[in-house]
């Protein structure tokens, strides 16, 4: 069992449209992963769906980059609905 690969799991809610990450799980290959995956985080029928995903394959930033990372976002104004005017007499946005 040390041998097989980590899996990340995401379950979407009955309520939900996002998947959330609800954790991991060894599993020999994606077919059982999913199966456990119910087994474990869908126990009482919370899950409409659910996603694995092999942990090697997840790329994320480091909280050391959040500079280089996020900083180029703060030159673009436009993004923000501050820089558009809005409307006299305009009473539903």
């Amino acid at each position: 069992m040390n041998d097989w690969p980590l899996w990340e799991i995401f379950v979407r809610s009955q309520q939900g449209l996002a998947h959330r990450h609800v954790g991991s799980l060894h599993a020999p290959d994606a077919h059982m992963a999913l199966y456990h995956a119910r087994d474990i985080y869908t126990r009482r029928s919370e899950g409409v769906s659910l996603w694995v995903v092999p942990s090697v394959q997840i790329v994320a930033s480091q909280p050391g980059d959040k500079a280089e990372m996020f900083e180029p976002a703060r030159s673009k104004i436009y993004r923000h609905p501050t820089f558009f005017a809005v409307p006299e007499g305009l009473k539903h946005l």
